[in-house]
């Protein structure tokens, strides 16, 4: 295989980048732009860039991703692109007819120095941008950051040019989601509906790229947070912010420019990570917990309870986005399982702060993330230090293979298996999920191994 090859022997690297645990901003962008109701998200730069991201979210999600491109050609590229984002802007209105066009820069466009503010506005001002519609924009070069910083940059470009504040607070929460499957989304929705919690969820890709097959193509799927409620977020009484790095950007936003105060959370994943969602939800909204839910949380310990012995002490590699693995890292604390290695490509420094609070329960995990963080230090590290399973998104499967580890699926991309945009990995019975997941994986592993003598009908 390929990467056996891989060194031992670990070296500091300064720079140099071997297989990054991450991918660029406009993926992340263009993911967020889905998540708003009848949004065209538009790839400022050629029409190579726009393939890639569209073609990227595409395999993961298994439905068609639309999206727009600026298509720079060489003249472009020397002399600025506003010419064809102001073409591109009129023909996209006059033949596809979205409500929104979520407007995101590339590399190209980035070094050329395209001002997407001042571009937007002279859209605005020439008349490009019919009555009733709208344009928005998020710098993302992809030379900086990574798939969720794109994220955040869009997610952020959502509360601070649709938010309006009418000077009437509504009784409503802004629940702000990090980078999430739709799956995931609509479970926050189940929450929130069992809770009797008026919220607004933005983004919100649920019913866009899960939407159901009914014989009819919808170029524009009914799902995704609208521009009315997006607009109501200044009004919010409350925000909760799912993520310090995809969504608590978009928050501080809202409470300097509307003072709508926030918290930042973790992404509901995990028993711990989901009690403090549930908690904060229900008194920021003024909500009783339902016994509903209550019932779930139990069924939820009462399988941790009962897979104890078989989750104790089990050793794991993970890598991927840094809001989902900080509350994975403490749900398999919590499952009594030991985190070994951890590394995520994307560069935050809250990131790091939060992950070492997290570790403060296993000193002897190795952890980094930023430029250097790779699967290549992955691989060395389990090259030193073996482990009994592998959680990351598909480029992991070389490794596992490698080195004969059992490996989950679980982030972004996920190329060869479905299900992720299906199934809920956050909550408590996402929660659930994992556990059965993991238990899998490694009973599975136990029957392939056992010799004769000790294969037995019931573990």
């Amino acid at each position: 295989m390929l990467l056996r090859h891989t060194t031992k022997e670990v070296k500091e690297r300064e720079g140099l980048t071997i297989n990054p645990a991450k991918t660029c901003q406009p993926i992340g962008a263009m993911y967020a732009a889905l998540g708003i109701h009848g949004c065209l998200p538009h790839s400022h730069g050629s029409q190579g860039c726009c393939s890639y991201h569209r073609s990227t979210l595409t395999r993961h999600y298994k439905e068609p991703v639309m999206s727009a491109t600026s298509s720079f050609t060489e003249g472009a590229s020397v002399f600025g692109g506003q010419a064809n984002l102001l073409q591109a802007i009129e023909t996209i209105f006059a033949v596809y007819d979205p409500e929104i066009i979520a407007v995101h820069s590339t590399c190209l466009s980035e070094t050329i120095g395209d001002d997407l503010q001042q571009i937007t506005k002279k859209a605005s001002d020439d008349g490009k941008i019919p009555v009733g519609k709208r344009v928005i924009y998020a710098s993302t070069p992809s030379f900086v950051g990574s798939h969720i910083t794109g994220y955040a940059n869009m997610v952020t470009g959502m509360a601070e040019q649709f938010a309006v504040s009418t000077g009437e607070k509504k009784n409503q929460v802004n629940v702000i989601a990090g980078w999430m499957e739709p799956s995931d989304m609509r479970e926050i929705k189940r929450y929130a509906k069992d809770l009797g919690a008026n919220i607004v969820l933005f983004p919100d890709t649920s019913d866009v790229l899960d939407a159901p097959q009914t014989g009819k193509h919808e170029f524009y799927p009914k799902g995704g947070t609208t521009a009315e409620e997006l607009k109501s977020t200044g009004d919010s009484k409350f925000s909760l912010a799912l993520g310090c790095i995809s969504a608590e950007p978009a928050a501080i936003a809202l409470d300097k420019k509307f003072k709508v105060p926030f918290e930042t959370l973790d992404m509901p994943i995990g028993l711990s990570a989901t009690d403090r969602f549930i908690m904060s939800l229900s008194k920021a909204a003024g909500v009783k917990v339902p016994a509903e839910i209550t019932s779930e949380r139990g069924r939820l310990v009462d399988v941790i309870a009962d897979m104890e012995q078989y989750l104790h002490g089990k050793k794991v590699a993970l890598f991927g986005d840094p809001d989902q693995l900080i509350p994975l890292v403490e749900f398999l604390l919590d499952l009594n399982m030991k985190p070994m290695h951890i590394v995520s490509g994307t560069p935050g420094q809250r990131f790091e702060k939060r992950m070492k609070e997290v570790l403060e329960r296993a000193p002897y995990a190795n952890f980094k993330n930023g430029l250097n963080a790779d699967m290549f230090l992955l691989h060395q590290w389990i090259k030193n230090e073996p482990v009994d399973l592998l959680i990351g998104n598909t480029y992991g499967k070389y490794i596992a293979r490698d080195e004969d580890i059992p490996f989950i699926r679980f982030g972004f991309p996920i190329l060869d298996r479905i299900g992720h945009s299906y199934f809920p990995s956050v909550g408590y019975s996402g929660g659930l999920r994992l556990v059965e997941k993991i238990l899998g994986a490694l009973l599975d592993r136990q029957d392939r191994d056992a010799p004769e003598e000790k294969f037995e009908l019931v573990m």
